[in-house]
């Protein structure tokens, strides 16, 4: 009577392990339909993000006319509330459960139309003075707080989209090159919109410090603009929904248990290869974002080159979106620690810049720093699926933590960046800066410079001799990404 039992499991078991890698494999590989409607997904959080770094901080400087402290407060405010909002989001998420349309898209979709609103809004101006830095704080805070329950799931979708490591990176590429679109859509339809409400400034050049005169229709038409962005997320939203599906979830008995979210976090925390990715980004992606941040300011009041602000933005955008397929391309031949080595571009030419402020010398950094953006942009995101990978295939009893490392790296990187950005910020006071003025003392100019050349430059230097020094995560074989991903995919059925 006991041998009848015995050799019934081993069929049992032996069937899913034979059939599901098959069909993993045979699902594996993505049509170019969902690759399209996945990267258009994350395209609203572009133009919004692009929009805002390149020309908020002018906005609330000369056309909200904020105290320089103010909008220092307002932009580290918003970096720390999206930071703070990322392991709240992995939380939440983690502990969600699947519904008919998934498990992360209906947090992706949900968020949408808040993001929409807080995004308007921050780009208002409210009748009263004494409290506008309070009103684009909250309005800021809560856009990058909702951005980041959007970005959380929409960026953890990648691991459960496919179990093959090239269709992810594929995916990925998709991902960043529509991105990119959409961040040269941002910057260049907001900056067309807007141009002529700093155009039509009267400003005395012979007088110290006076104040400019905002144009009258300044506030109409940066409402404009905001609300064109805003229409972007109901329109992307509804093509990731149609063109984006969750896998169904195979109903294999899981061979782990999940863990709490605080656990999780103290074990992706002490994984080698991902501390030196969040380290190494930390310190490359706050220099993007003061380049970004400073790059318009920096032209319009520190030289001559206010005219050429718009095709400068456009060059730095259009560079960027055409480099994204090559760094793929790149990445593939030479390897993503290698590859690495290309945000190096903008360094030396940035420097330049600060030295001779001059219209062929400023081309030259936005072409080249395209470039850089684009690589720093595509690098973590391709790097993060194989340190995952590496993880489970070390702790795998560990299921379900995809967005936990999702989630914990934006955190660190977007604080970094409200560090860089705040004291940055709040130096422009230190020197000086009027807001609203003709001309500023050459205190300003002086620190504008180096913050458009010195600061960057030492942050994206040290980013990578870290990433160079540190171990890195191995990419998986096929075959067992096949088993991570089933493993994977079963721990969210479960959940």
């Amino acid at each position: 009577m006991a041998a009848p039992p015995e050799p019934t499991p081993v069929p049992a078991e032996e069937e899913p392990r034979s059939e599901e890698p098959r069909s993993d494999s045979r699902g594996g590989r993505l049509s170019f339909c969902t690759k399209v409607c996945y990267g258009i997904g994350g395209v609203p959080n572009q133009v919004a993000s692009s929009a805002s770094a390149f020309y908020l901080q002018l906005f609330l400087l000369d056309v909200a006319q904020i105290p320089a402290a103010q909008a220092s407060l307002v932009l580290f405010g918003g970096r720390v509330s999206g930071a703070v909002a990322d392991p709240v989001a992995g939380f939440f998420i983690n502990k969600s459960r699947r519904t008919g349309s998934g498990r992360l898209m209906p947090w992706a979709l949900g968020c949408m139309p808040f993001i929409a609103l807080a995004y308007f809004f921050l780009w208002f101006l409210p009748p009263f003075t004494s409290l506008r830095g309070l009103w684009y704080t909250t309005f800021y805070c809560l856009f990058q707080a909702l951005a980041t329950f959007f970005q959380v799931p929409y960026t953890a979708l990648t691991m459960i989209l496919t179990p093959i490591p090239r269709e992810r990176d594929s995916a990925t590429a998709y991902r960043m090159t529509m991105e990119m679109a959409g961040t040269l859509i941002g910057a260049t339809v907001h900056g067309l919109i807007v141009s002529s409400a700093h155009r039509s400034q009267q400003c005395e050049d012979t007088v110290l410090s006076r104040p400019a005169t905002v144009s009258p229709d300044a506030t109409r038409l940066y409402s404009i603009a905001a609300a064109v962005v805003a229409v972007t997320y109901p329109v992307c939203g509804s093509l990731l929904c149609l063109g984006v599906k969750e896998q169904p979830e195979p109903s294999v008995p899981a061979s782990g248990q999940s863990l709490s979210f605080l656990a999780g976090l103290s074990l992706t925390t002490r994984h080698p290869p991902y501390v030196i990715l969040v380290a190494s980004f930390l310190f490359i992606s706050a220099a993007i974002q003061v380049e970004q941040n400073y790059l318009v300011l920096f032209c319009t009041h520190a030289t001559r080159l206010h005219d050429h602000v718009q095709n400068l933005v456009l060059t730095i955008l259009v560079s960027a979106v055409l480099s994204t397929p090559l760094w793929e391309r790149v990445l593939q031949r030479f390897g993503k620690r290698t590859s690495a080595f290309g945000i190096c571009a903008m360094v030396p030419f940035s420097i330049l810049l600060a030295a001779v402020p001059t219209a062929p010398v400023a081309y030259t950094v936005a072409f080249f720093s395209g470039m850089s953006i684009a690589v720093s942009l595509l690098l973590p995101w391709s790097m993060l699926p194989d340190v995952v990978d590496d993880f489970q295939l070390k702790h795998q009893r560990a299921l379900g933590l995809e967005t936990i490392f999702y989630s914990s790296y934006v955190f660190f990187t977007k604080l970094s960046g409200a560090g860089a950005l705040g004291i940055s910020t709040l130096s422009l006071e230190f020197a000086g800066y009027k807001a609203g003025a003709c001309e500023q003392a050459e205190e300003v100019v002086v620190t504008l410079k180096v913050l458009i050349g010195a600061v960057p430059t030492c942050m994206i230097l040290t980013g990578l001799c870290i990433l160079m020094v540190g171990p890195t995560a191995k990419v998986p074989t096929q075959d067992t990404s096949c088993q991570l991903s089933l493993r994977r995919r079963t721990s969210y059925s479960l959940a």
